[in-house]
């Protein structure tokens, strides 16, 4: 088989694996923007469960649900969300439903991109997409979660302290609201994934761990212009906010790479077996 032979079937191979995840994903967002969750009580007994069943409904959907839930969590109770363009709560909608599409799929997704590498990887490769797959998982979800649920919101609080010291109305867009939520929640998921990035290439021996140690000083200068490029405002609250848990992340990912260097070379060397006398 010919490079071009073997490029046509890699592509191919990525192309079946994309429709495969769209025909997943796909359903799931028709789902969230075509159905709304109307509460049912079932009583078992002496015990009422709180449970739910789908409506077709276009407007007040799923989607619409979890908007307003993030509303009332994220947002300080005197700030007033608008719609400022004509189309923005139909976007706003779509955004929403795209990553709670994303959420739910990702155990799909990550099957067939797993499914889709691992034949191309060396078998310590594989042994180390193994060891860390759930941690960096686990993570991103931590850190996004806690992006939701605690500093997005305390970040809105900060930034709307500014607003009424200035005077002005405490009001905020609907497509800036949900922008702003999305972005920073996710990009702190993001940074809880770098403790996994630097153990990840330190087991590989692509980066040792003392070269991590070494450019720290440039890691908190990156993670600053991490946390300026992901962040969606201007102002330098938003970005401390990012770059002060990522840099102390790097630290935490640099002491576990040198614990597993240390463990590594601690290890007695294997003896060959010895020869017939």
């Amino acid at each position: 088989m010919g490079d071009l032979d073997r490029i046509l079937s890699v592509l191919g191979e990525a192309r079946r694996r994309l429709v495969r995840i769209a025909l997943v994903l796909a359903p799931i967002f028709g789902f969230l923007i075509t159905f709304e969750l109307r509460p049912i009580s079932v009583r078992l007994g002496a015990v009422t469960l709180p449970l739910a069943y789908p409506y077709p409904s276009l407007f007040y959907n799923v989607t619409a649900q979890v908007f307003g839930v993030l509303r009332n969590w994220e947002l300080p109770p005197n700030v007033t969300l608008l719609n400022l363009g004509v189309g923005d709560s139909v976007i706003a909608q779509i955004e929403l439903a795209a990553l709670l599409t994303v959420i739910l799929g990702m155990p799909w997704i990550v099957h067939e991109a797993a499914a889709f590498l691992v034949p191309a990887l060396r078998n310590n490769e594989r042994g180390l997409i193994r060891q860390i797959g759930i941690p960096a998982t686990t993570l991103f979800a931590v850190g996004t979660l806690l992006g939701f649920l605690y500093l997005t919101p305390l970040t809105l609080r900060l930034l709307f302290l500014y607003v009424a010291a200035m005077g002005a109305a405490p009001v905020l867009g609907i497509e800036s609201f949900i922008e702003f939520t999305l972005l920073y929640s996710m990009a702190f998921g993001i940074t809880f994934e770098l403790p996994v990035f630097i153990y990840g290439l330190t087991r590989l021996g692509v980066v040792p761990a003392s070269s991590w140690r070494k450019h720290w000083r440039g890691a908190i200068l990156g993670s600053l212009v991490f946390g300026m490029l992901v962040t969606p405002d201007n102002s330098g609250i938003t970005m401390l906010l990012i770059a002060i848990p990522m840099i102390g992340l790097y630290f935490g990912g640099t002491f576990f790479a040198g614990r597993w260097e240390r463990s590594t070379s601690a290890r007695p060397p294997i003896s060959p077996i010895a020869g017939g006398a």
